[in-house]
């Protein structure tokens, strides 16, 4: 095999750009920490990386989705308490006002009842962000209209919302709401929590019946249709209460999920991407090593051949 007078320079150069190349790399993973930039650094590492990037967005996205979620149950449970307050008040009205009251103070129960649903209807009118909580998908407008008389009594309240409640997802395939629909009266769907025909439920217009009645001085008709159409609209409230409490407890337990799988996630990619700066600085100093001995080598060689040349 014949040697030509250019193996060993080339040899010697292609030597030194490898450990070149291999010693600014390492240079680099030393200074930014990171193993992993390019995918031709590593590519079945950058697919894992990137898998995992994929995931964590989706988590992200989950975690902000139970945030606005725990947002919309603090404010629709505040909302429900202050209407389950009103609900009793007006129960306890309800059991005063027998037949042993003057009319002269049936008529001033009939006026409490009067503000009472006044209140009410500001109550299941609340916003969060500007958006109703108790109109459905409809949260644009104010779920309850009051209409009243010449004489200031509540004649009527209308729902003007709808009965689908907007979900989003808080894991995948996992979708929730943590509202209410204000009223129900389709036999199927969300429970309406001012109506419902499905459990008797119908606050607003149960009142109104109620301050009616006392406008009449029907006290028989309290005891006997009122008080039990009031009971029906507690119950209601406290199972709406109950529920709210279940999904906050259920959007706790999903957060705790999705915030340690995000932590994970973190330690995965870290994992895959993060250079050891110890054992990188290692293989750079080793690396550095071999670059100047390849040069003294070389120089030794290089100079030995010229001086047999000269003699």
């Amino acid at each position: 095999m014949r040697v030509t007078a250019n193996t060993f320079p080339n040899s010697l150069v292609n030597q030194l750009n490898t450990l070149s190349q291999r010693q600014n790399k390492l240079q680099e993973q030393a200074a930014t920490g990171q193993l992993v930039k390019l995918p031709e650094d590593d590519p079945v590492a950058m697919r894992r990386v990137l898998d995992m990037q994929g995931e964590a967005k989706s988590v992200g996205q989950y975690e902000r989705n139970i945030a606005r979620h725990q947002e919309l149950a603090v404010s629709s449970f505040n909302s429900i308490k202050s209407l389950k307050t009103i609900s009793d008040k007006v129960r306890n009205v309800s059991i005063s006002a027998d037949g042993l009251k003057s009319d002269e103070e049936l008529d001033i129960y009939a006026k409490e009842v009067s503000e009472l649903i006044r209140t009410a209807v500001q109550a299941a009118n609340a916003k969060n962000r500007g958006d109703y909580i108790f109109s459905g998908t409809a949260s644009d407008q104010p779920p309850f209209v009051m209409t009243t008389d010449v004489n200031g009594n509540v004649t009527a309240v209308t729902y003007q919302g709808n009965a689908t409640l907007a979900e989003s997802e808080i894991s995948s395939g996992v979708t929730l709401s943590a509202q209410s629909v204000g009223e129900n009266t389709g036999g199927s769907g969300p429970r309406g929590l001012i109506t419902d025909s499905r459990f008797g439920a119908d606050f607003f217009n149960h009142m109104i019946a109620f301050q009616n009645n006392l406008l009449a001085h029907d006290t028989a008709a309290i005891a006997a249709t009122d008080r039990v159409n009031l009971s029906q609209d507690e119950e209601n409230f406290l199972y709406h209460l109950g529920t709210n409490s279940a999904v906050q407890s259920r959007l706790e337990a999903a957060d705790a999920i999705a915030g340690n799988r995000t932590d994970t996630l973190e330690i995965l990619v870290s994992n895959e991407v993060d250079a050891d700066l110890a054992q990188t600085l290692v293989r750079l100093n080793q690396t550095q090593t071999a670059y100047q001995a390849a040069l003294q080598s070389a120089g030794k060689i290089l100079s030995s051949s010229l001086l047999d040349y000269l003699r």
